[in-house]
């Protein structure tokens, strides 16, 4: 299954002229930051909430057993925090790759704090990509999360992650914090279960 989305991303052309973009990042982009950019700063994007319903074929998961990983999804009057990353566009010929499994950029707008607002992307995977998995139960997110790794680590190092970055930002994310105390749960039955 191919779910590469690097050149239909190198086509979308949108800001190329700048000097500088904006990027929201709202999963592993706030706290695995693996490219240059001139300056960060917390912010949010609205009608949009994060899941855990992407699967990860190439960083949490393999081809034969995806990890899950997440994206966002429209909702109305919702609001999603991030970390928003001024970069070169030259940058995303790396971040292109690093989001190849079928995450898409789209053109969105960023509020920085301090009434300030700007125009900027952000990497979608949405439902139509092949690698999409779709909505399932908090506690079903977590077994699967539990039992998954790839060629980037396990699956849950990328929830526990998050989950830290999300309260450093003091991001309250209850579908995110539910699944990860199911985690947390799952790793102490497990614990548990070995010195019996």
């Amino acid at each position: 299954m191919s779910v590469d989305t690097v050149a239909t991303n190198r086509r979308m052309n949108r800001f190329a002229d700048h000097a500088q973009v904006w990027l929201f990042g709202y999963g592993s982009l706030i706290y695995k930051v693996d490219f240059p950019y001139i300056e960060r700063r917390p912010a949010c994007i609205r009608h949009w909430v994060r899941r855990f319903w992407q699967g990860s074929h190439d960083h949490r998961g393999t081809p034969d057993a995806p990890g899950r990983v997440v994206t966002l999804i429209p909702e109305q009057d919702a609001t999603c925090i991030g970390m928003a990353y001024l970069i070169a566009p030259a940058v995303f010929a790396q971040l292109d790759v690093r989001e190849k499994n079928g995450y898409l950029r789209f053109a969105t707008e960023l509020h920085l704090g301090e009434g300030l607002c700007a125009e900027g992307l952000v990497y979608i995977a949405t439902e139509e990509n092949a690698a999409f998995l779709g909505p399932a139960s908090e506690p079903e997110i977590a077994r699967h999360i539990a039992a998954s790794s790839g060629p980037s680590g396990p699956n849950r190092d990328y929830l526990l992650q998050l989950a830290a970055a999300l309260r450093e930002l003091d991001a309250h994310d209850p579908h995110v914090f539910e699944i990860e105390q199911h985690l947390i749960d799952l790793i102490a039955r497990e614990r548990g279960a070995g010195h019996r």
